[in-house]
């Protein structure tokens, strides 16, 4: 393909090329290489191959410039050509460090990403509101959704499991907005959560003999306060034998066993047909024979059933919800059942709830970014048509440290669960100490990671 020639670029004051030549050059390098390129047809060629005429056209654009780049700035150029290529454009580089959590792109000149708990942003930009639709719409289509004026909006994954949300206009006003939420390479373990001061070890084997023993537990917190990671963490200790169904509306969970069948939720098509709801799946998996049920995230009239299969031979199931504190997270049950439109009397759901969940973990992301389980409550019933919950552990603030970082400690409320004789009968081997009034002390301090370990 023959490449129209351009006068090189240079400063008007007539000074030789230096940083001005660098970043000029490779900008109008990449700009001309993607013009004149057929990424479709690219898109099909092995990449070595087309690493190959990447270099060659390259070469030949820098030729006309009258402007040599470096060795590394030339890797750099053709880096960023086949991110666009391939991966999602400029913020592909973000997606190859593993320190980073969350890119939040508003608009194609802002992008953020999140590091070690705490948002910066960076110098990197779309060309246009163009290229960012673009690469939002082959997120789309890799997974077989679609985005554009009359579907504005999207709620789709990445290959390595990242959960990528997009809102394009007329409803975003200032240009297309897209957040990439990632999750770790490595499987986190416990023993990770404990290094890292999210919770104890006392709490840690607590929740241990509570999973074991078929406890259906409910996750409740705000968006990035490690609900998801939890509830993967407590999916290890599901007995090997049990068959385990997920439900999602896009998938981000990666339990860490062998036996699960996941299952996720499809949206309407262009004809508002073909909708296929969470409640619609939960209905269907009653009907493969699950031993436990892991739904995501309950987000409206799926909660009944949920409930219901709770109480009909489906306990240890587990699902998260967001809230701010565990008598929230059950206000917002009551109120997704009720969306299920049967008029059930307050006192029947408040009564099901109750016999339904066992368990209620409270996590949330501190001050500084660190996230931890804040509360262990246990249901113990209900009164007067109350439903009656009682702190295990608890997490209590203290203050913020030099560096802005949450202080605080752990500490076992000095109650007895319920449900304890129902652990020992299952086999926990679980200490009355372990429940005493006390102070927990915090676990070692965390050593560096040695893979992306992502609490989201």
């Amino acid at each position: 393909m023959t490449l129209a020639s351009t006068s090189p670029t240079r400063p008007s004051n007539g000074q030789p090329l230096s940083g001005f030549c660098s970043q000029q050059i490779k900008t109008n390098v990449h700009r001309r290489l993607l013009e004149t390129m057929d990424l479709a047809e690219a898109r099909r060629m092995p990449v070595d191959q087309l690493q190959a005429e990447c270099t060659r056209r390259i070469d030949a654009l820098l030729n006309e410039q009258r402007c040599p780049l470096s060795a590394p700035e030339k890797q750099q150029l053709l880096r960023e050509v086949l991110d666009e290529i391939f991966g999602l454009g400029p913020v592909e580089e973000f997606l190859r460090d593993p320190a980073v959590s969350d890119v939040l792109v508003n608009g194609p000149s802002q992008i953020y990403i999140e590091k070690h708990g705490r948002l910066e942003k960076t110098n990197v930009a779309f060309r246009d509101d163009a290229q960012l639709i673009q690469v939002i719409q082959r997120i789309a289509a890799g997974v077989g959704r679609r985005i554009d004026e009359s579907c504005p909006m999207l709620d789709a994954r990445l290959a390595d499991g990242s959960r990528v949300n997009a809102i394009i206009p007329p409803l975003a006003i200032d240009g297309p907005a897209m957040s990439i939420r990632r999750f770790g390479t490595v499987p986190i373990l416990i023993k990770k959560l404990e290094e890292l001061e999210s919770l104890t070890p006392e709490m840690s084997l607590f929740l241990e003999a509570c999973v074991a023993a078929r406890t259906s537990i409910l996750i409740s917190g705000g968006t990035g306060s490690g609900k998801t990671t939890l509830l993967n963490v407590l999916s290890r200790w599901i007995p090997a034998g049990e068959r385990v169904v997920t439900i999602e509306d896009a998938a981000e969970l990666q339990l860490q066993r062998e036996h699960v069948i996941r299952l996720e939720t499809r949206p309407p098509n262009i004809e508002g047909k073909g909708e296929v709801t969470q409640r619609d799946l939960l209905k269907n998996t009653l009907r493969m024979r699950p031993d436990r049920i892991i739904i995501g995230e309950v987000r409206g009239a799926e909660a009944l059933d949920m409930l219901q299969a709770m109480n009909t031979g489906h306990e240890g199931s587990m699902t998260t919800v967001h809230a701010n504190t565990p008598r929230d997270a059950l206000r917002r049950i009551e109120n997704m059942v009720s969306m299920a439109g049967l008029n059930y009397p307050v006192a029947a759901i408040r009564q099901q709830t109750a016999s339904a969940l066992h368990l209620l973990v409270q996590t949330s992301r501190m001050v500084g970014g660190k996230r931890k389980v804040i509360n262990i409550a246990e249901v113990t019933g209900t009164e007067a048509d109350t439903i009656c919950l009682q702190d295990l552990f608890a997490y209590h603030q203290t203050g913020v440290d030099a560096e802005g970082n949450v202080r605080g400690y752990f500490e076992a409320c000095g109650v007895r669960p319920q449900m304890l004789d129902r652990l020992r009968e299952r086999g926990a081997k679980i200490p009355d100490e372990l429940f005493q009034r006390r102070v927990l002390a915090p676990a070692p301090a965390a050593q560096p990671l040695g893979g992306r370990h992502v609490i989201k």
